[in-house]
């Protein structure tokens, strides 16, 4: 499972910080083994602001 990431401006987080936190407070099923940093304009969202998670799961299956 791959997570895609928008960080909030002057946020700054590493990888290992955000699984190793996800660790502990998810199921080790739901937990991501790897995260993206992505920036707010490359989330792809609906005219009313919803998240098109289809968008996201087609964009990172054509990448493997």
């Amino acid at each position: 499972m791959k997570a895609a990431v928008v960080l909030k401006e002057g946020a700054k987080v590493t990888e290992e910080e955000l699984i190793a936190f996800c660790a502990g407070t998810l199921a080790g099923y739901k937990k991501p083994k790897s995260v993206d940093f992505i920036t707010a304009s490359e989330m792809p969202k609906t005219a009313t602001g919803k998240i098109l998670h289809r968008k996201l799961r087609e964009r990172y299956l054509t990448e493997v």
